[in-house]
Order: C-alpha cells, then sequence, then structure tokens
C-alpha cells in the first residue's frame, strides 16, 4: 500500500502541479485538502481539478466560525497589529489551515503534509511551526526548497509540467499579482509593488474596496455592540461574529476603509512590499479599541498595549501552538470581562469617524471631566502626588461599588 501524504490544496497552478510531482517523485497516493477561511469563488471547481490532476481524494473543510471565533478574535481583542499597520490576515489563518491538515492527515493515516509555501517567505514557517507542534512525527514536504527535484521556476515550467503529465488546466502564464484572500483580508504583492518607488495601481488590483476617492460622498452611520469584548450585533441586528465581517467587509469595502500600502520585516530577515484589503477588520478593531478606551483603566491599558504587540509578532512569526502565545491570550481575556456596550461610528471616504460611545462599566466621570468639578475632586489634592496617581484605581472602586449597590 501506498504512503499517503495530504496537501495543502488551493486549486491554483502551483498546488496543482505539485500533484502530479508528489506521485513522480515519491509514489504516494496525494489527498488533497482545502480548508476554507472565506476564500469565496476561489472554491469553485475544485474537485474535478483535484482529481484531474491525479489526487485520490480532495477535503473541502469549512471552519470560516472557528476562524473568526477562536482566531480572529482573539487578535482584536489584544489589538494585534504587526508593525503599527498589518492586521494579520494570513497570519492568523496558517495555524488553523495546519491544524485541519493535521486532523485530515491523521483520519487518513498519511505520513507526510505538503504546502505549496516559497523558501523566502513567511508562511512555510508559520504551516511547519504549527505542523511540528501539533504532529511531530508528520513529515513534512516543501517543494520550492527542494531545488534538487523540484525543477520549474516560472508558471511557464508549471504549465509545460502539466501538459506532459496530460493534465489540460484553464491556467495561462500571464503574471498577475500574488494574492491571499479569506474572510478578513486580500493581500497583494508582486508586479509594481516590487519597487517601493512605485505607486500601487489601485485600479487593477483592488478586490473588495474601492479607494477613499473613489467612495460616495454620503457618510454610512454603523452602530455595534459588544458583550465581554465580542461584537453581538450590526445597526441593531444580532448576527455570529462571520456574519459581522462579512457585512462590515461590504460596509467597508464601499467606503474605502482598510488599505493599507506597508514594506514589511518578514521572519526570514528580508523586507517586503505588500498591499493588504482589510475593510471590515479595520472597522472591528477600531470599534473595539474606541469601547475599551472607556473601560480599561490606564496602568491595564498601557500593558494590553505592550503585550498586544508582542501577541502580533507571535502570530506573525507562526507560533500560535506556543505556551507564549496561550499566556498572552490568558491575560488579553482577563482584560475584556467589562469590555461592553454600544459603539457608534460613521464611514465616511477612508475614515471611521467617532459618533459616541456607551458602556455600563464606563470609567469617563463627567464631573471629573468637566471644567466645573464637582465634590470628587479637590484642587488641593494635587499637592499629594499619591492621590493623583491613585486617582485611576479610585474612580474604577466607587464605579465597582455604584454597581454592586445597584444589583
Amino acid at each position: 500500500m501506498k504512503e499517503k501524504v495530504v496537501l495543502a490544496y488551493s486549486g491554483g497552478l502551483d498546488t496543482t502541479a505539485v500533484i502530479p510531482w508528489l506521485k513522480e517523485n515519491f509514489d504516494y497516493e496525494v489527498i488533497c485538502c482545502c480548508v476554507n477561511c472565506g476564500q469565496g469563488n476561489e472554491l469553485e471547481g475544485l474537485e474535478e481539478r483535484a482529481k484531474l490532476s491525479g489526487a485520490s481524494k480532495l477535503y473541502i473543510e469549512d471552519i470560516i466560525d472557528e476562524f473568526c471565533d477562536e482566531y480572529i478574535m482573539p487578535c482584536v481583542q489584544a489589538g494585534a497589529v504587526y508593525e503599527h499597520k498589518y492586521l494579520l490576515g494570513t497570519s492568523m489563518a496558517r495555524p488553523v489551515i495546519a491544524k485541519k491538515l493535521v486532523e485530515i492527515a491523521r483520519k487518513e493515516g498519511a505520513s507526510a503534509i505538503c504546502h505549496g509555501a516559497t523558501g523566502k517567505g513567511n508562511d512555510q514557517i508559520r504551516f511547519e511551526l504549527a505542523i511540528k507542534a501539533l504532529a511531530p512525527d508528520l513529515k513534512i514536504i516543501a517543494p520550492w526548497r527542494m531545488t534538487d527535484v523540484w525543477t520549474m521556476q516560472s508558471r511557464e515550467d508549471e504549465i509545460e509540467y502539466c501538459h506532459k503529465h496530460g493534465i489540460d488546466l484553464p491556467f495561462d502564464a500571464s503574471h498577475s499579482y500574488s494574492r491571499d484572500r479569506n474572510l478578513w483580508h486580500i493581500s497583494h504583492e508582486g508586479l509594481e509593488l516590487e519597487d517601493p518607488s512605485n505607486a500601487p495601481n489601485y485600479d487593477d488590483m483592488l478586490v473588495l474596496s474601492v479607494t477613499p476617492q473613489k467612495a460616495p460622498d454620503q457618510e454610512e452611520l454603523v452602530t455595534m455592540t459588544f458583550e465581554q469584548g465580542v461584537p453581538k450585533t450590526l445597526n441593531g441586528k444580532a448576527m455570529k461574529v462571520s456574519e459581522i465581517i462579512t457585512e462590515l467587509n461590504k460596509m467597508g469595502g464601499r467606503n474605502g476603509i482598510g488599505i493599507v500600502d506597508i514594506v514589511e520585516n518578514r521572519v526570514v530577515g528580508m523586507k517586503s512590499r505588500g498591499v493588504y484589503e482589510t475593510p471590515g477588520g479595520t472597522i472591528l478593531m477600531e470599534a473595539h479599541e474606541q469601547l475599551e478606551e472607556l473601560i480599561l483603566d490606564r496602568d491595564t491599558m498601557e500593558m494590553k498595549k505592550k503585550l498586544g504587540s508582542q501577541f502580533a509578532q507571535v502570530v506573525y512569526e507562526g507560533k500560535w501552538f506556543t505556551p507564549l502565545r496561550e499566556a498572552l491570550q490568558a491575560f488579553v481575556e482577563s482584560t475584556q470581562k467589562y469590555v461592553t456596550g454600544e459603539v457608534k461610528f460613521k464611514l465616511y471616504k477612508g475614515n471611521i469617524i467617532k459618533a459616541g460611545t456607551t458602556s455600563p462599566y464606563s470609567l469617563y466621570n463627567e464631573s471629573l471631566a468637566s471644567f466645573t468639578t464637582g465634590d470628587l475632586y479637590d484642587h488641593h489634592d494635587a499637592d499629594g502626588f499619591i492621590t493623583l496617581f491613585g486617582l485611576p484605581l479610585k474612580v474604577r472602586a466607587m464605579k465597582m461599588q455604584e454597581l454592586e449597590k445597584n444589583k
């Protein structure tokens, strides 16, 4: 009986060419697994294509809700943003994909997992660290690093290879942006973006969005509610997190929200330039932060910002299944206990404009903040540094007493 390999399959030219390559060079039975994180119409026609290419079986695993609830939301709650701009769209998805690949490998009794990530990128690290953490006994095959066996260097090479193996597929050699898409975002690399001196060709590039210049001249009002840091309603309608993100993507996309052009530092040591569209994610993170401003005390917010940056780096580097990520997430979860309330904002030509925030746990005290201070603040207290330094604790304690009395 042949050994089995589970291939992370997208249906694109690269992973399609990998199927006959695995059979030819390793004599594996190839089982394809496509993990649906919200790629949309990219999933169409996959089964026929995989079977035509020589795969014995194709799994299409829908993990959209798991992705949203267990991977996206911890990052949102942490305020995890890599290098001040990147909202981790690809980084968050890789560990849940790897987890599903391991599950299928166990189910099929496979001895190896294969991925199509290149030897220059971050994804090879993310996939392989996750697989090592979850299934250290499984072999990992990375064709693009096996240059003695994988001799294809271009799309033309891959198309020719497929034709030689009797695989006639609807791909051509024309080069386009290298993209990664899921429910949270879509990334674009390549073409003019490879030169940082070039402006992005947004008219040809954008998939989820329009530029702010092409957005409507009228603002769009949005209302969201959260319970313990998790979004629950959008414009008065109760929805799952995945449904809220889907709707926010539409709203943000038509209003030019969340388009980021970044030169980032990859884990492997090089800089790379990309454009990310994250319309719904940008809105969700801003709304969550808008609510936290009212609720978290100064010391907790400062520590959370520091650990949020650390959380982003851990996720970016593929270290999801580690004790450090679990510990950081445990801290974040403890801060979300009172992040409950309503957030209003307006979307207008790439901007998210506050329109009012309320929470039963708000630490904002009007008599303190106003110019006509009330009984809570005596100007003579400025003589004592400790009085001022301990003021946030005092205000919060008073609020907790008030809530306790009202129970």
